[in-house]
């Protein structure tokens, strides 16, 4: 009958837009868009089983249940959503123009509630297009492996110079780090580091400034812990746009787990005269955040070629460098230095790839 169309394609509506914001907590408008939708005409939009487990115990087993799902189980995820999309589409476009529907018209009963499902599909794709760029844009941060910090004072050489440098050694990522500099000249130098690190396949990260980030065409934003929380960030910036948070301490790491950013730096690792901080989370800290969340962890503050060993056998997906880079006489040199060493470290745990990450350093 029409009504049992009406509720098979809400049914299938629902199991969608629940894959996706099983996918990850992508930011509180898409989850919002998401209850929106499910709930306009009372479809059942119930915990998944994956939801369930995760939700489940106390704080402590929630981020231990919230580690568990790995980023390798993401991608299937998203599969759902692309196999209930399509299944709602289907049934959308088949039974659309059978003759339960045109008597109808366009009044209220059962045709009422099938063009509240082709409205909800429609912000369905509007959600799903959200999520890709966001998939797409974490997928590809998490391919970095060396993030090396730009501020023009801690330069040994030009900062424009001192960038390039790092990106022809092996830096994947850049971020533009400076405080004190008026908006229209720290707009422009993000500019040209923006078109700098694309002609390298790099991504350009400005820290604390969302609207200039933005404004510079930049591939993302860092925030401390005394800046915008993530979630005010998400409503300023674009679905590609990756946020990176500043942590200290464990709980600060859970805490903006919670908050779903698109990395967590943990640090400072030793005392750094980049960033002086009265407290030094150190390697221990970064080793435990990686059985707290399943974030990318980057691992930022006092970090050389002569501790980097240490740092690695904590597990960082990424290596934050400043002055052991931009400060030395050779910056490709010291970026390319960087690189290997975490390259060879990774390619040494490559056949251990089920066991939790270590990026010992290999004899």
């Amino acid at each position: 009958s029409a009504e049992e169309v009406v509720i098979a394609a809400g049914k299938r509506l629902s199991e969608a837009l629940r894959s996706m914001e099983e996918y990850g907590k992508i930011s509180e408008a898409t989850k919002r868009r998401s209850d929106e939708a499910t709930k306009e005409k009372g479809f059942s939009h119930q915990p998944s089983e994956t939801q369930k487990r995760r939700n489940a115990g106390t704080p402590k087993q929630r981020s231990q249940n919230e580690a568990a799902t790995q980023p390798g189980e993401r991608p299937l995820l998203t599969e759902q959503w692309h196999t209930g999309e399509k299944g709602l589409s289907q049934e959308l476009n088949e039974r659309g123009n059978d003759p339960p529907w045109s008597p109808l018209g366009k009044g209220g009963g059962a045709a009422g509630q099938w063009h509240a499902l082709e409205k909800l599909r429609y912000r369905g794709y509007e959600i799903e297009r959200r999520l890709a760029m966001t998939i797409r844009a974490r997928q590809r941060f998490g391919q970095v492996r060396l993030y090396v910090i730009i501020t023009e004072s801690l330069c040994r050489g030009g900062w424009f110079e001192t960038a390039e440098a790092a990106l022809r050694g092996g830096a994947q990522a850049i971020q533009l780090r400076e405080k004190d500099l008026p908006d229209g000249e720290l707009l422009a130098r993000a500019r040209r580091l923006a078109d700098l690190c694309r002609e390298h396949g790099a991504m350009l990260i400005v820290n604390d400034r969302a609207d200039l980030a933005v404004a510079a065409g930049a591939h993302g934003v860092h925030v401390g812990q005394d800046d915008l929380p993530v979630a005010a960030v998400r409503r300023i910036v674009p679905p590609y746009f990756i946020v990176g948070v500043s942590t200290h301490t464990i709980e600060q790491v859970r805490a903006a787990s919670a908050q779903a950013p698109d990395y967590i730096a943990v640090g400072p690792m030793f005392d750094s005269s980049t960033k002086p901080q009265g407290h030094i989370a150190g390697p221990a800290t970064l080793r435990e955040a990686r059985t707290v969340t399943s974030l990318p962890l980057v691992a930022i503050g006092g970090i050389t070629r002569g501790n980097v060993s240490q740092v690695l056998e904590a597990g960082p997906s990424c290596l934050c460098v400043c002055q052991d880079v931009i400060g030395q006489a050779d910056v490709e040199g010291a970026a390319r230095a960087f690189r290997e060493v975490f390259d060879r470290a990774a390619a040494a745990i490559a056949p251990r790839a089920n066991d939790k990450p270590s990026l010992s350093v290999p004899p």
